[in-house]
């Protein structure tokens, strides 16, 4: 109630009914390492976006379009799965960006694996090390999403092949295609990496 009190005073912000997840979730709390997050859409109807998640236009290479399937056997996932995995305690959502960007903002609740490390820290998600890599089997095996900027990132889809050339069972992969480029689009809850990351 307070909070709604909060948003009606403020100048010049435009409020729906409730700019909610799906027609009947307003919002989702996740556990993250500094405690619950409540994740929810701006409820400024007016927002938009700025800086870098506006560009439209990054060369390519590096910046090229990414398929929906980054390797075979990974599926493709949409935000409200990505909200599902968070609560999920067997399953791990991974930012493959590099620190800085982690840093800078993510989703609440992901862990920083940047994807030039994903290959090395398989021991993270149950898998045991092994002369050759690392041996990935049984119910201790850990489900992954990996995400990083967007549809023109290619940090998670490198990952997720990496992590499969390592040993890492590609059926336990879900890939967030949308990245923090869709996931701000949609005006999700972002927190400083180590805050709720």
């Amino acid at each position: 109630m307070a909070l709604t009190t909060a948003l009606i005073a403020l100048p010049g912000m435009a409020l729906a009914d409730g700019v909610g997840l799906t027609p009947d979730m307003m919002s989702a709390t996740v556990p993250t390492p500094s405690g619950p997050v409540e994740i929810m859409r701006n409820q400024d109807t007016e927002n938009r976006l700025e800086g870098d998640w506006t560009l439209t236009s990054r060369p390519c290479p590096n910046f090229c379009i990414q398929p929906m399937i980054p390797a075979e056997g990974v599926t493709p996932v949409g935000e409200l799965e990505v909200i599902a995995a968070l609560q999920d305690p067997n399953t791990v959502v991974i930012d493959g960006r590099i620190r800085p960007e982690f840093e800078a903002g993510t989703i609440p609740g992901a862990v920083s694996v940047p994807y030039t490390e994903a290959a090395d820290r398989l021991g993270e998600l149950g898998c045991e090390p092994d002369f050759d890599g690392w041996i990935c089997e049984g119910e201790g095996v850990a489900q992954v999403v990996l995400f990083c900027n967007g549809p023109w990132c290619g940090q998670s889809p490198t990952a997720a092949r990496r992590m499969i050339e390592a040993g890492f069972p590609a059926g336990n992969i879900s890939y967030y295609r949308g990245g923090m480029q869709n996931w701000q689009m949609l005006g999700l809850t972002v927190v400083p990496g180590g805050a709720g990351g």
